[in-house]
């Protein structure tokens, strides 16, 4: 079977716990914390590009976040959470926060393990996108992912 790109979404942070993917074929992540109530959209995404995050003209590498509704006194305490945890040379584009040259991670128990934390440390509740490349539907299936959360990326 043909390897492209595949998106998951929707997934729970106790979902994460039985994934066994390879991590090197994970493009990007996403972790979506979204407050009630939900309707209001105050939401904080934490997530990581492979390749990098486009910042001007540069692709930066790291975890970076953004924020939406979100009181900007509230900002230095997720900046500094993160960093605690991850490092990297915090830059700011808009709504967007960089955490230039953080720790990279890819594996499935630590993304989820981050949602959990930021769930209880931020009053939120998280949703986890994943996206691979170049590999197969039936690698995804062993790697314990959920068919009915795929979202196949057309090429």
């Amino acid at each position: 079977m043909a390897k492209g790109r595949s998106r998951y979404w929707k997934l729970t942070a106790d979902e994460m716990d039985g994934f066994s993917y390879d991590e090197s074929k994970l493009l990007n992540w996403e972790i979506k914390c979204i407050r009630e109530p939900e309707d209001e959209a105050h939401f904080i995404g934490v997530f990581m590009y492979r390749n990098g995050t486009a910042f001007d003209y540069e692709s930066v590498k790291g975890i970076c976040y953004f924020h939406n509704n979100i009181d900007r006194k509230e900002l230095p305490a997720i900046t500094s959470f993160l960093q605690g945890k991850f490092d990297g040379k915090e830059m700011e584009k808009g709504e967007r926060i960089f955490l230039k040259d953080s720790k990279q991670i890819y594996a499935s128990k630590e993304i989820g393990n981050l949602a959990k934390e930021m769930e209880t440390k931020f009053n939120t509740k998280a949703i986890i996108s994943l996206e691979f490349e170049g590999i197969t539907q039936e690698q995804l299936k062993e790697a314990g992912l959920p068919e009915a959360k795929l979202l196949p990326i057309p090429t």
